[in-house]
């Protein structure tokens, strides 16, 4: 199993997971050609990839997705309302859609699309499965609700939001009625509401942590992994490997 996190932030999202049957992409946030560019920088072949989830309609998630798939032939799967919000994006695609809170098969994949609350129309987190266990992603949601926490259990690799600091928010720069949305059950998860939620979902097979989509504004990336850290130092369960994703770059490739 291989995961990567391609891009991570207000500008694009995008992930990529390898298993032994299947290449496929979480999103894609950034142009199609800057998503094929980060796959090359990786040794990978946007021709190999075998398919494209959407998680929810917003551009920094969905940028990317039409080009990709009518250039490569990828199917694309997104849930019926989202893909009523993206037509415009993804005209002409391979579409199938999916209903958010039942699982399918993809591939050699069980793929199970959980709802999260996000100011979208039907936003959505995932778990991957397959032979070699269970990938969790959700990011872009304002609470962890129990729902979330339940589907993300067991996992063997977890990309949580660690959007904002709570002080950096509030003492920057962004207007009131903003800093409320991020605030609230609709917006994103702060450093310490991820490490919350994290402290529910460790087990001595929890190998691999990805922090996602941290504001550049409103976060900075050593304060987000300080309060992972403290979290991860406080307990003995198990000893993932945590890796800060990034705007601008492809993360470090995790391996299993």
């Amino acid at each position: 199993m291989k995961v990567c996190l391609l891009a991570s932030g207000s500008k694009g999202n995008s992930l990529y997971v390898e298993t032994g049957g299947s290449k496929i992409l979480v999103d894609a946030g950034l142009s199609a050609r800057e998503i094929v560019r980060r796959l090359a920088a990786i040794e990978v072949d946007a021709a190999d990839l075998d398919a494209l989830f959407i998680s929810h309609e917003h551009l920094d998630h969905v940028r990317g997705v039409g080009v990709l798939s009518r250039k490569y032939r990828l199917p694309v799967y997104v849930s019926y309302p989202t893909n009523r919000e993206v037509q415009d994006i993804i005209r002409d695609a391979a579409v199938t859609e999916f209903e958010s809170g039942y699982s399918f098969a993809f591939r050699d994949l069980l793929i199970d699309p959980f709802p999260i609350t996000h100011d979208a129309c039907d936003p959505v987190g995932f778990t991957i499965e397959g032979r070699e266990g269970k990938v969790g992603f959700a990011t872009d949601l304002g609470t962890a609700t129990r729902l979330v926490a339940d589907k993300l259990s067991g996992c063997r690799v977890l990309v949580l939001e660690s959007n904002h600091d709570e002080e950096m928010l509030i003492n920057g720069p962004y207007p009131w009625h903003l800093k409320q949305r991020i605030k609230s059950r609709h917006g994103h998860l702060s450093n310490s509401d991820s490490a919350a939620l994290l402290a529910d979902l460790l087990h001595p097979g929890f190998e691999g942590l990805f922090l996602a989509h941290l504001s550049e504004v409103n976060n900075d990336p050593t304060v987000a992994r300080q309060v992972t850290d403290t979290l991860l130092m406080s307990q003995a369960a198990c000893s993932p490997r945590l890796i800060v994703g990034d705007q601008y770059h492809p993360s470090d490739i995790l391996t299993l």
